[in-house]
């Protein structure tokens, strides 16, 4: 069983057991409360290629490496915003993507900003989804989350089991990179559909010299 009771001491630790510590915990923002379900562990600068700060310390990932409990938040695809949780030593660099939760608090204000989705538990159901029910986006960038500031973490009224916790690849990630980094609480609704990536094959120049 993961000690969630302390969870600076929780995020503090090693990557895997923090991402698992994190299932259950509620995470508030914007009039909204979401409850973890997914998460995906990224190890860092401690041999994981697939983490934003494998290749060390820039602009972008600079509060990945440390002081632990912060908020790491990016923008990807030009659109969307995702909200990491950062763990581990101070200039280890690890941190965990917060992928689904549930919308336990604040589920009128989570609708106004999705307005299109039919279904409550797609509200928070994917990375961006999430950030954009709590209304996040880079403003909380470095955020303190355990504290009593604008974006608040706080551990669960008890821990998931681990015997309904399930572990499987990470999102997007292929070849020697993939780990079974991604975690879930089991059977729950709000998890993201998983589909693995499968990268385009190469093009190759024909026989005229123009790519097909």
């Amino acid at each position: 069983m993961y000690d969630v009771t302390d969870l600076a001491h929780l995020l503090a630790g090693p990557v895997v057991p923090a991402a698992h510590g994190l299932l259950g915990c509620r995470l508030s923002a914007g009039g909204v409360t979401v409850r973890v379900t997914e998460v995906e562990a990224y190890a860092g600068t401690a041999g994981d290629p697939a983490s934003h700060a494998y290749r060390g310390r820039t602009p972008r990932n600079s509060v990945m490496f440390g002081p632990s409990g912060y908020a790491y938040v990016y923008f990807t695809y030009g659109m969307h915003w995702c909200m990491n949780v950062v763990t581990g030593p101070e200039g280890e660099a690890s941190a965990v993507l917060l992928r689904a939760g549930e919308i336990v608090a604040g589920l009128d204000v989570a609708r106004s900003r999705r307005p299109a989705v039919r279904r409550d538990v797609d509200l928070a159901r994917g990375p961006a989804r999430l950030c954009s029910a709590l209304g996040l986006d880079g403003s909380a960038y470095g955020v303190h989350l355990l504290g009593a500031g604008p974006v608040r973490l706080t551990a669960p009224p008890a821990p998931v089991d681990p015997a309904a916790v399930s572990a499987g690849p990470r999102v997007g990630v292929t070849g020697a990179h993939d780990r079974p980094w991604r975690f879930w609480i089991t059977g729950d609704p709000t998890v993201s559909a998983y589909r693995r990536h499968v990268p385009k094959p190469a093009r190759t120049a024909g026989a005229s010299g123009v790519r097909p």
